[in-house]
């Protein structure tokens, strides 16, 4: 099967390189001129918790891309949805599809190009991190979730929660073994279950060892136990702290926070339901892009004291 993936980096990449492994013919594109080039003379490297191979795949540069293209994965930050759909609209087969392998809630905007009939949602749980051009490092192993657009909301709960712990530089386990921390980081996920259920979607998936379900009444003994489950490192990943994090603190870049605790927002006002935590954590993340605020337990603080 001949694949399209927009965005080789740390999702697609992986994506990319493992199915080409198992025997699909598969493109990348990527407008990163260095990371092509590497992929192409050198191959893709990914290491981690696999081992450390090399996949021989092709890549190419946005301009570049030919039709017509039948299965296509979109791979690109949640901000860049627009930008990564856009050369595919033209060259996409009467039959072809896009599946987002995106945070955020982005099979809308794709949908709006090629139809809800040729959008599939995508939830990805593994963890991964780019490094430099022509390598991935890979850091944990989690199930991916596919399902039609009316299944696509469900991931904000575990996104918002993200976010949220990404107000400071601390990896999220040591953030929720703060025990005074997790009543206010529970809020967050109730805000967010709440909009989810009042999108009609009344049975939220489990990610990993994660239920919102509990927390959909506020914070509760067993929403407790769900962040002392989380708590528990016990080194079980390469990666230390989330997509996040490594956006504000490694790569210096915006984050895709407007994407989604910013989604659930926008959700909320349609609703009428209140949310004021997920408008706190998109304020002060957008504050911590800026520069106008340092990354530290004092966010956390606020967070649970000014709302």
């Amino acid at each position: 099967m001949h694949i399209t993936i927009i965005g080789a980096g740390a999702i697609g990449g992986t994506a990319g390189a493992y199915l080409s492994a198992a025997g699909h013919d598969v493109l990348l594109v990527d407008n990163v001129r260095e990371h092509v080039a590497a992929v192409n003379e050198r191959g893709l490297r990914v290491s981690g918790v696999r081992g450390d191979h090399t996949f021989r795949v092709r890549a190419c540069l946005p301009e570049d891309l030919k039709g017509p293209l039948g299965f296509v994965i979109l791979a690109v930050k949640a901000q860049h949805t627009e930008a990564g759909i856009a050369p595919v609209v033209s060259l996409l087969a009467d039959d072809g599809f896009v599946v987002s392998m995106q945070n955020g809630l982005n099979e809308e905007v794709i949908a709006r190009h090629v139809g809800d009939r040729r959008t599939v949602g995508c939830f990805v749980h593994f963890g991964a991190d780019y490094q430099e051009p022509g390598h991935i490092l890979l850091g944990n192993e989690h199930p991916m979730y596919f399902g039609e657009l009316d299944g696509s909301d469900t991931p904000m709960c575990y996104g918002s929660l993200y976010f949220a712990g990404a107000l400071l530089d601390v990896p999220m386990h040591e953030v929720l073994r703060r025990r005074e921390y997790r009543p206010v980081l529970g809020a967050v996920v109730t805000e967010a279950v709440r909009v989810a259920h009042g999108l009609g979607h009344t049975r939220l998936e489990q990610i990993g060892d994660f239920r919102p379900a509990p927390f959909a009444t506020g914070y509760t003994p067993e929403a407790d136990a769900e962040f002392e489950k989380m708590s528990k490192w016990e080194g079980k990943s390469l990666k230390v702290f989330t997509g996040v994090q490594r956006d504000i603190m490694v790569r210096r870049r915006k984050t895709e926070v407007d994407q989604q605790p910013g989604a659930v927002v926008e959700r909320a006002e349609r609703l009428g339901i209140p949310v004021p935590y997920h408008r706190a954590v998109v304020r002060m993340i957008h504050e911590i892009e800026d520069g106008t605020r340092a990354l530290g337990w004092a966010n956390l603080d606020e967070l649970r004291g000014g709302i």
